[in-house]
């Protein structure tokens, strides 16, 4: 089992105006003349954190870690204007260009594989490597897994029973628009209630084991409410893409090498979802990691990614 490199501190920090309205925080670490490798967060709408940088040797790579819009330190915070997949994917490439990067590697994890892979989809001559973790694809089916009854519902009813609690019987049939509507309406007394129970939902299915550590991380008042906010305005969008947008477009990863990382027992992404990109996209190696849920930190899933970042190292 291979862990987490040692923490290392940022050699430089940047805060770039993508539009009028956002401005995005950047951080490099790790090695100035390496591998250049972009860490895609998650949510949408998590933020990066300091261990995010050392999932990579810091002697090899690189390593630039980015607030999407509305979360983290980007600014302004929890704004949802001008907030879509495709002011995301504009975004990438503007710090490519920013920090004068010629061709770079993606590392995604859940809703960060899947701003990978579109941008990869997009660019494909840029990127000269895919490491995908948890692929969420955005399709109908992944969100119906989530907020329908006979989805992570079926092995999770306790769980369930309680991500109902705030939504009024008549408005149960949609729980997706019932949420949106309480964390984008007007009364503001509701929305942290809310975004607790929403991410409390995502916390109970991401590990395989109980995780106290990941539970206060998705209860956290200032990540809660921002992971709810964000995600939901994502969601009742269908992430702002076409659907079965990211296979159908697959054939464009040809000749990126890739490695997909994905927890056999994951609730929150099914393995389905990296199995069916493995098909579509020959370049790639899937890695399915047998004691892992979601959550990147679970032991071996940490170590499945070590492996997966050493191997384009070295």
């Amino acid at each position: 089992m291979l862990p987490l490199y040692p923490a290392i501190k940022e050699y430089a920090s940047h805060m770039l105006k993508v539009d009028d309205l956002h401005t995005i925080y950047i951080e490099e670490s790790g090695e100035p003349d390496g591998i250049p490798i972009l860490f895609l967060h998650g949510g949408p709408g998590s933020g990066c954190q300091p261990h995010h940088r050392c999932y990579f040797d810091p002697k090899r790579y690189r390593i630039i870690l980015f607030d999407q819009r509305g979360c983290g330190k980007s600014t302004p915070h929890l704004c949802l204007e001008n907030n879509t997949t495709q002011d995301l994917l504009e975004d990438i490439e503007k710090i490519r260009e920013y920090l004068g990067i010629k061709k770079w590697m993606l590392f995604g994890g859940s809703w960060g594989a899947t701003l990978a892979l579109l941008y990869a989809e997009k660019h494909p001559e840029l990127v000269q490597g895919l490491i995908v973790r948890g692929t969420f694809l955005g399709r109908q089916k992944e969100l119906d897994w989530l907020f329908k009854p006979e989805g992570a519902a079926k092995f999770f009813p306790d769980y369930w029973d309680k991500f109902l609690d705030p939504i009024p019987e008549d408005r149960r049939h949609d729980l997706l628009q019932a949420y949106y509507d309480l964390m984008h309406g007007a009364d503001e007394l509701k929305h942290m209630a809310v975004a607790k129970t929403w991410g409390m939902w995502e916390a109970d299915l991401s590990t395989l084991d109980f995780n106290r550590d990941n539970e206060k991380k998705f209860t956290d008042p200032h990540f809660a409410i921002c992971l709810a906010a964000i995600e939901t305005h994502y969601f009742i969008n269908n992430i702002f893409i076409e659907e079965n947008q990211i296979l159908r477009e697959a054939h464009k990863l040809k000749g990126i090498p890739g490695i997909i990382v994905h927890g056999r027992y994951d609730m929150v992404c099914p393995l389905s979802n990296s199995y069916e990109l493995a098909a579509a996209w020959q370049d790639a190696k899937l890695e399915i990691v047998r004691h892992a849920g979601h959550v990147a930190r679970e032991p071996a899933l940490t170590s499945a990614l070590i492996q997966a970042t050493n191997e384009f190292a070295y």
